[in-house]
């Protein structure tokens, strides 16, 4: 018998691992619609043989003694489990779905730390996001789609982007002072996550523009959260938009794991009053520009620091925990993961079709308590509010829909 193949965890994976919660779940979740009913022994069949030609989706976490100095991931060469299933269909199944997804994490000692469950047309897809991320699992399903329905679906190549030289030093604000964070609404007894997704047009946008449709998501939730902040009674603050950064490419060569950089987008309390919203687009723009081009660790310097082998995991783990704790009141005001365009057709042939709707949700746990992902897909946004129930409840989700499609549109400006 073979000795399994060992990795050890990166970065992300650790720290993540470091500072998991039962009331919380670090869980991504993909809502897939599709026109047609999925079959359910091809279904099966494709995502099986998709795993396997992503092997290093086929993990688990390996046992060791409690003073061991690493966490690994054991790869394995089959699923330990059956990953597919189906669920009956019925008034409430997308929404049983969603809460699943958000509230029960696939574990980490089973490989591989994710599932996919079928709902009629719709696919839902959740991933331990100690282990993975959103986009690399998008590409384990554009695999298995293509196997499934015998389409290409291979990536579209990214839009064309204008390199626009920057005329002078962008005006990135300090960031000394603790952020802004959304205020309390009406928290919900119950713990865990809530969320709400819903379905906008995409912002018009003046060809030519010095900004990107990520820009104008990027002011819309500032503008969002400072009015959010505003109706309840917060102090005028600063505020740190944490935005994640994907370099990896596409095709099939896309490394899977945890792969995205996160970067923060600062917004001084002042521009976000009666903004002139030509010029925030554009300010928004050179920051966000040259942030994304800086080069920098995927969770910043200090987490290597606490995630090298100086001693066991355990104290390690407690001493993470400890310092997340201490600077939560430094924590980004909120995350906006924008996928952009889904860069796949996600066709899954004749009679079950190529989607139409592709939501993804990232998790809410506090100091933050929001994030806000969106996505685009037969040229219409995908929005996911996701909220820590310790912070809102459903009503602050649907006043925050409303408050962020109406900012949405204000960010449609004419030359």
């Amino acid at each position: 018998m073979t000795t399994p193949v060992r990795v050890p965890f990166p970065v992300v994976d650790e720290v993540s691992r470091h500072c998991l919660q039962e009331e919380e779940p670090e869980t991504v979740h993909i809502e897939v619609h599709l026109p047609g009913p999925v079959d359910r022994s091809r279904l099966r069949k494709a995502f099986t043989e998709a795993l396997h030609r992503h092997p290093r989706i086929l993990m688990r976490e390996a046992k060791g003694p409690w003073y061991r100095r690493r966490y690994a991931w054991e790869l394995t060469d089959e699923p330990d489990t059956e990953v597919v299933t189906f669920a009956p269909t019925g008034p409430r199944a997308l929404q049983d779905a969603r809460t699943r997804a958000l509230t029960v994490a696939p574990p980490l000692s089973v490989s591989p730390p994710i599932r996919l469950e079928a709902v009629g047309s719709v696919l839902f897809l959740t991933i331990n996001h100690t282990a993975l991320d959103g986009p690399a699992c998008l590409r384990i399903l554009a695999t298995a789609a293509e196997l499934y329905g015998g389409r290409d679906n291979s990536p579209a190549a990214p839009p064309p982007r204008r390199d626009l030289a920057l005329q002078e030093p962008p005006d990135i604000p300090a960031t000394w002072s603790p952020p802004a964070r959304v205020a309390p609404g009406k928290p919900d007894p119950s713990p865990g996550n809530g969320m709400l997704v819903t379905e906008l047009p995409l912002p018009h946008r003046p060809k030519g523009s010095p900004y990107t449709v990520n820009d104008q998501l990027m002011v819309t939730t500032a503008l969002t959260i400072a009015h959010w902040n505003r109706e309840h009674g917060a102090r005028p603050r600063a505020l740190r938009i944490t935005m994640p950064v994907d370099d990896r490419p596409r095709d099939t060569t896309m490394p899977i794991g945890n792969g995205t950089r996160l970067v923060e987008v600062p917004f001084v309390a002042a521009e976000l009053d009666h903004p002139d919203m030509s010029a925030l687009l554009r300010r928004t723009a050179e920051r966000t520009r040259t942030l994304k081009s800086l080069p920098r660790p995927q969770l910043g310097h200090g987490a290597a620091l606490l995630t090298a082998p100086w001693a066991p995991v355990a104290a390690r783990a407690a001493l993470t925990r400890a310092l997340r704790r201490a600077a939560a009141p430094w924590t980004s005001t909120t995350l906006l993961s924008n996928i952009g365009r889904i860069p796949y057709p996600l066709d899954f042939g004749e009679e079950t079709g190529r989607a139409h709707a592709v939501w993804f949700s990232a998790p809410a746990r506090m100091p933050r308590g929001l994030t806000v992902t969106t996505a685009s897909t037969a040229g219409r946004l995908h929005l996911a509010l996701r909220w820590s129930r310790a912070l809102l409840s459903h009503g602050d989700g649907a006043h925050l829909r409303d408050l962020f499609e109406h900012y949405l549109h204000t960010t449609e400006v004419t030359p």
